[in-house]
């Protein structure tokens, strides 16, 4: 428990001192862009999907997606231009359409979406974590945090709505040989 105070101190201190925080390094601004890139270029995935869902629960789930994600590349945005730092170029927003008018050959089905938005949440907390590894600057540090728990309080949802509609894909069981419970 000493270990956990102790960091926590640690956190909190780089919050009160006076010093002047180090410039950005080269590898922060680099995961700030890709944070901010990707999370924009999420946002174009939750439009796309809204205009091919019709399924009111899976909506719900991409709404809150999409506030989510445009919460977060805010976040970064005010972030990097306080710091001096130019944004990368980025798409822009999708028009608003009526999914059922969508061809079937064109868009995808809920199940692909609930898919493709796991998968994608799933990068992007890991991401977030191997970029919290390698900051110098706390504050930094915090705002991958705060991005990643806004992302697993997303994906659990997300997770019980695919299980629920059997849309969760699960590997095969891996029994190892010898193992005397394997069939």
């Amino acid at each position: 428990m000493t270990r956990a105070i102790e960091s926590l101190a640690a956190i909190f201190k780089n919050f009160v001192d006076k010093e002047p925080k180090p410039l950005l390094h080269v590898g922060e601004v680099m995961d700030l862009w890709t944070a901010f890139t990707a999370f924009h270029e999420a946002q174009t995935l939750y439009q796309v999907a809204l205009n091919t869902t019709t399924d009111p629960e899976l909506r719900h789930v991409l709404m809150n997606a999409f506030e989510g994600s445009k919460s977060d590349t805010k976040l970064v945005e005010k972030f990097l231009l306080k710091e001096g730092v130019p944004l990368p170029l980025v798409n822009p927003t999708k028009p608003i359409s009526d999914p059922i008018s969508v061809p079937e050959g064109v868009k995808l089905n809920d199940d692909e979406i609930a898919n493709l938005i796991a998968v994608k949440v799933a990068a992007s907390i890991t991401f977030c974590a191997q970029a919290m590894s390698k900051t110098v600057r706390t504050d930094v540090g915090l705002i991958f945090f705060e991005m990643q728990i806004e992302l697993m309080k997303f994906a659990a949802p997300l997770k019980n709505l695919m299980k629920e509609r059997g849309w969760l894909r699960v590997p095969p069981r891996y029994n190892p040989p010898g193992n005397p419970n394997s069939q």
